[in-house]
């Protein structure tokens, strides 16, 4: 999975919404303004930083040599996920899922729950 590939499925998540703070080229996806992936590319190759269990994120470090701690982020909850084509899509996405759910989890009450009953708990809560 590209970064363009990445992008259009960040894009794909409910309410989910691209801007630009950290400069031209950073794109940053957020849910509600809460940041749930930042995509970005070092030396031509795309990096993705996504939220994560920190369990299950020292978990794909040891499974992935792609995956290393979040660059510009908290280690413990943060990966950066280098796009290198060495992931399957299929992870990748599943990744993204993951980060997303977490940030909806963490809403307050009412916003989450407006989510919950517009979109249904299966769609904001792949796993």
């Amino acid at each position: 999975m590209d970064c363009e590939a990445s992008k259009q499925y960040l894009l794909s998540k409910p309410e989910a919404e691209e801007s630009e703070p950290f400069g031209e080229g950073i794109p940053v996806f957020k849910v509600r303004n809460k940041v749930f992936a930042i995509l970005g590319m070092k030396e031509g190759v795309g990096q993705l930083n996504v939220k994560c269990d920190p369990d299950e994120a020292l978990a794909l470090r040891d499974i992935f040599d792609a995956v290393i701690p979040g660059y510009h982020m908290n280690k413990k909850h943060w990966n950066t996920v280098i796009l290198d084509g060495s992931i399957p899509a299929g992870e990748i996405e599943r990744m993204i899922d993951h980060s997303y759910g977490l940030i909806v989890k963490g809403l307050k009450k009412i916003e989450r729950q407006g989510l919950e009953l517009r979109y249904g708990q299966e769609a904001l809560y792949k796993k």
